[in-house]
């Protein structure tokens, strides 16, 4: 069994100083919204209680979904990668990035380079980039995908972006760890899931990621940015994929969406009889980490609403 930790929009804070030179782009419209509302909410004790409950769980590993940080300033990434050191070693600790983390063009290169150890398959040395993802970690009979959807975007949105040239990257990754038997686990940030988040937040290329996912078969997918505990399907009706959201880590209490809360899963079994055991925790009161629900993804016939079937492949980026 392998037991494997969730957590994702961690964005870190506070903001460090930052110059009208650095503000001359979207960061601007970012730094407005987190002075008037993200700092009030999004706390670092809120976070340190996380991520402490998170240590006492023991896991196996962690997966974090995107969005470390904020405006991706070059001081912000570095503390991110300073974060991510103390969360443990970079072997236990899985990342991809997200649309906060790719805020502006330049800063996924950044990302590539600081994050290295965090987003690094595992028989790969070289300089990461864009056709690096998806990467493969393999931790016991679990395969941990790691697919990136961050893109630096206009002002005013949030998308994410999963094209062809990734799917068909994936796909093969896909096919490679079915035929080993290992149950195949995808981290990505943008939800999957049509009407999961706002337009202006969505996901391009939803029907790439469903189509990948029947053709070649996967077993759960782990998302952020809607920053809400969700639990959709996909997939063919008989065999649905389990999709996955966790609530902010850092967000506090008495906000509009939900307290920050982790997800821990309990993974065992082989092909064709995984089961998945899923038990959600988060902030209750201040500095109080709570059990906010238990789940068994173990019974995919039994998939509750909403659930969502792939559309057919001509209906791919603006559907």
């Amino acid at each position: 069994m392998l037991r494997l930790a969730h957590i994702s929009d961690v964005h870190l804070g506070p903001l460090p100083d930052i110059s009208y030179r650095e503000l001359a782009s979207k960061r601007v419209l970012g730094y407005v919204n987190w002075r008037r509302n993200r700092q009030k909410l999004l706390t670092q004790g809120t976070l340190g209680s996380i991520v402490e409950a998170i240590g006492a769980e023991k896991a196996d590993h962690l997966a974090v979904t995107g969005d470390l940080v904020n405006l991706a300033l070059d001081a912000e990434l570095e503390l991110a990668r300073l974060w991510l050191e103390t969360l443990g070693r970079p072997e236990d600790v899985s990342v991809v990035p997200g649309n906060h983390d790719a805020y502006v063009p330049g800063a996924f290169n950044k990302v590539c380079e600081l994050w290295a150890p965090w987003m690094r398959g595992d028989n790969f040395r070289g300089p990461l980039g864009r056709l690096t993802f998806p990467y493969l970690r393999v931790r016991g009979n679990v395969a941990l995908i790691g697919v990136s959807t961050a893109r630096a975007t206009a002002p005013f949105m949030a998308n994410g972006f999963f094209r062809e040239e990734q799917a068909a990257r994936l796909g093969k990754i896909l096919d490679e760890t079915g035929k080993r038997k290992l149950f195949r686990l995808i981290m990505i940030h943008h939800p999957p899931v049509r009407a999961a988040v706002p337009q202006h937040k969505r996901l391009f290329g939803i029907s790439n990621f469903h189509q990948t996912v029947i053709r070649h078969g996967a077993d759960l997918v782990l998302h952020g940015h809607s920053h809400l505990p969700t639990l959709f399907w996909i997939g063919e009706r008989k065999k649905p994929v389990p999709v996955v959201g966790v609530a902010a880590a850092g967000q506090g209490l008495g906000g509009h969406h939900p307290a920050a809360q982790y997800n821990l899963f309990e993974i065992s079994g082989e092909p064709g009889h995984w089961h998945i055991g899923l038990t959600r925790r988060g902030l209750t009161a201040p500095g109080t980490i709570s059990d906010v629900g238990t789940f068994d993804l173990g019974s995919p016939r039994k998939a509750p609403a909403p659930y969502e079937k792939a559309t057919p492949p001509e209906a791919t980026e603006a559907g």
